[in-house]
């Protein structure tokens, strides 16, 4: 495939060596899949990669070629497999521990690196955060600085790296503990004390992801006398609108885990304030944004004196509340239900704690004690209370996002197709509003094909399914209603009265009034 007429993108990314960190992951497979089809006439990808599952770095670069998303770059251009070449390493290792024919290579030949390697887990340890997020990132720049012929270097962080602040500009922030020595504490500080201390370490921050993230942003702005160095922060990054294929998304973090979730009827509330603006970005423009930045960063077209910084969220461009991706979420999951599910799909976000808890309590724990124990009736091994356990976990993690808003300056995001031609703007796409219920719609569908392995030919089974389950689900609401009131009326004298008049209208109802007059 050639490179096409009048694209200065694609026309400066021909003959570049790139180096991805993290091209394994959601957006790292997306970048390499764009890479090679928007701008197929660059020379090759090193990615880094470890063995994993008893898999070498070539194998799963095979697996990864058979994928869905790699379908029209297959088709279209069969032997750009030969120009994803894996450098066995990691990211917790001295010179990333590649051997040294492979670091000369890096060094010798490489002229990009996105560093987009990192562990995503808000719950993981601060020792686990710090070695990843910021010790990895301190080693990829220790790589990076001995390259030969670099011209940009492009670091993902998070739009959520310093969630204290209300107002969030494109600029570096300056992190209160110095990353080096967060690097040599979390060495030398056994792991219970470490564990202790960790609330008064990241403070404010809430978990340490986003304070590993701010950390790593530090070390990447120090470098900007060294070599060309830019900070993209993506928002959520949720499933593709168009590239590769509409709907596409191979990973259960963020919102997809919450819609699976909420589809199968396990998740049924969620403390969360409908009224917000929601952060996203879908990841074909995130990615498409990024290596447009890549090469403005490479001609020098920034525009900036100071460290590039891109806050990639739509939210200023299209913006749309919890409340609305809800009850539109809400409508296509019924219309495209899920397999295995366990109950109706009718969750709903509360503003209100105390209410939520008391929802959490009756939808969820209830339902999840009474099926272990069902389950330990008939000698089967229990499994409810523990998935409860980790989704009621997973939401005291999220809460801190789903209750509070941030306003996120995205002026030199919004800015990047001003400095492209006509072609490279319709190449890569970023700021395009898509129809909502046909984004949506496609986002589902590509979570139940791409994450959950589900075939579409099982839909109309699942639909004739889960109109049992609504009835089911009905039936259980008014029972559970009705023995409330019953228990009511057995206390309150006029309650008792109402609870007589209401058994009375049911008895003319078909069915209802036969259980009733018996």
């Amino acid at each position: 495939m050639a490179v096409e007429d009048n694209s200065p993108v694609s026309e400066w990314y021909k003959g570049k060596v790139i180096f991805i960190t993290g091209g394994s992951g959601f957006m790292g497979k997306v970048m390499v899949e764009k890479l090679l089809y928007s701008c197929s006439d660059l020379k090759c990808i090193y990615l880094l990669l470890r063995s994993k599952r008893g898999k070498s770095p070539n194998q799963r670069i095979q697996d990864f070629w058979k994928l869905p998303m790699f379908e029209r770059l297959r088709k279209t251009y069969p032997t750009a497999i030969k120009k994803i070449i894996p450098l066995t390493g990691d990211l917790h290792s001295e010179n990333l521990g590649l051997n040294e024919g492979d670091l000369k290579l890096l060094i010798n030949e490489c002229n990009i690196v996105f560093h987009m390697g990192a562990t995503l887990k808000l719950e993981a340890k601060l020792n686990d955060a710090i070695e990843q997020n910021t010790g990895g990132t301190s080693r990829v720049i220790d790589v990076s600085r001995k390259m030969k012929n670099l011209l940009a270097f492009l670091h993902f962080s998070t739009a959520f790296c310093s969630a204290d602040i209300d107002v969030f500009e494109e600029r570096v922030y300056e992190s209160q503990d110095s990353p080096r020595e967060v690097l040599e504490v979390t060495k030398w500080l056994n792991p219970q004390a470490l564990e202790i201390a960790t609330p008064s370490i990241i403070s404010p921050h809430p978990n340490t992801y986003t304070y590993s993230k701010r950390l790593a942003e530090s070390l990447v702005a120090d470098e900007k006398d060294n070599f060309p160095v830019c900070i993209i922060r993506p928002a959520i990054v949720i499933p593709s609108v168009s590239e590769p294929v509409p709907g596409w998304v191979d990973s259960l973090n963020g919102p997809i885990g919450l819609l699976v979730g909420a589809g199968k009827g396990v998740i049924r509330s969620m403390h969360c304030k409908g009224e917000n603006t929601g952060q996203f970005v879908p990841v074909d423009y995130a990615i498409n944004a990024s290596i447009c930045i890549a090469y403005l960063v490479g001609t020098n077209q920034t525009g900036r004196k100071d460290v590039p910084v891109y806050n990639l969220t739509t939210s200023s461009a299209v913006s749309i509340t919890y409340r609305e991706i809800l009850d539109k979420g809400r409508s296509l999951v019924r219309d495209n239900p899920f397999e295995m599910q366990i109950w109706y799909p009718d969750g709903d976000i509360r503003s209100s704690k105390f209410v939520h808890n008391i929802y959490s309590f009756f939808y969820h724990w209830l339902p999840a004690i009474l099926i272990d124990f069902l389950m330990i009736i008939f000698r089967q091994k229990t499994f409810m209370i523990r998935i409860q356990k980790k989704i009621y976990d997973g939401l005291e993690l999220l809460e801190f996002f789903s209750v509070r808003e941030w306003i996120f300056k995205s002026e030199y995001f919004l800015g990047i197709a001003d400095k492209l031609n006509q072609n490279d703007r319709e190449k890569f796409p970023m700021i395009k509003t898509p129809d909502l219920t046909d984004y949506m719609r496609n986002a589902i569908l590509g979570t139940r094909q791409y994450c959950l392995k589900e075939d579409l030919s099982s839909l109309d089974r699942c639909r004739k399914k889960q109109k049992l389950m609504y009835l089911i689900h009905k039936a259980s609401v008014y029972t559970f209603y009705y023995y409330i009131f019953y228990l009511l009326s057995c206390i309150f004298p006029p309650a008792k009265l109402a609870f007589d008049g209401m058994k009375t209208c049911f008895t003319y109802v078909p069915v209802v009034g036969y259980i009733f007059a018996n």
